[in-house]
């Protein structure tokens, strides 16, 4: 069998090439792969694509996102929002958006969740109302079914995605914590390779009842158990 279990975090995103595809798990807030974002960010990985709900809080002052692009490490990001709450703050992403050294794809939320999980599914395309006579619909086929427009939304893959999860067993059967499972459990099933960061324990394999599992091993490829040094979930 397989180990998927790693010793560090470094050593789970080490053979990240450059010019990769990454899902990021999370609302910014719980479920964000943080330590697995620092590693890349140690590794060096560059000229990366981001797919995720936001690209990075306010300067919050726990590692995110932002922190990739900050460092100017991704070149495009695929996203749900963009922009700060208030207007007086301007987070890294925008500031290099402004400056066009960052491409971006806005598109709204269920958008983004339906594309990822297209992926996953194996879906080759897919039609919503949503979006349809704004700006994201521009230059997307168009189609009126039972009198109502619809636009063609493309699935949106990934070479990896970054998760965090609350439990896992050593099979990568995971457990997920309340809204953990915002993004985790579609990014998991729509990349080809799926980094796990566990909050609390990894147990042996039949030790999760089956109820609980809410992505079996099969989906997920790597693990590292979040240790006292590293960065903790917290609040928020």
């Amino acid at each position: 069998m397989k180990n998927k279990v790693f010793d560090s975090f470094d050593a789970a995103v080490a053979d990240i090439p450059n010019g990769a595809r990454i899902m990021f798990s999370g609302f910014a807030g719980p479920g964000t792969p943080r330590n697995l974002i620092m590693a890349l960010h140690r590794q060096g990985a560059k000229n990366l694509a981001a797919i995720t709900n936001s690209p990075g809080r306010w300067r919050e002052g726990r590692p995110d996102l932002g922190d990739l692009v900050g460092a100017g490490r991704v070149s495009m990001v695929y996203a749900a929002f963009t922009a700060s709450p208030h207007p007086s703050v301007v987070t890294p992403f925008m500031e290099l958006h402004q400056q066009g050294k960052i491409k971006a794809e806005l598109m709204p939320q269920g958008t983004l969740a339906e594309r990822i999980r297209a992926a996953g599914a194996g879906i080759g395309a897919f039609y919503t109302p949503t979006g349809v006579g704004t700006e994201t619909a521009e230059g997307k086929e168009v189609r009126t079914i039972d009198g109502r427009d619809y636009v063609l939304e493309l699935p949106l893959p990934a070479d990896y995605a970054f998760i965090r999860a609350a439990r896992a067993d050593t099979m990568g059967n995971l457990q997920f914590h309340t809204t953990q499972r915002n993004f985790g459990p579609i990014m998991a099933r729509a990349a080809t390779t799926t980094i796990v960061e566990i909050d609390e324990e990894i147990v042996d394999t039949g030790d999760i009842d089956p109820d609980f599992v809410h992505i079996p091993g099969i989906f997920v490829d790597r693990m590292v158990l979040v240790g006292p040094d590293d960065i903790g979930e917290g609040p928020g």
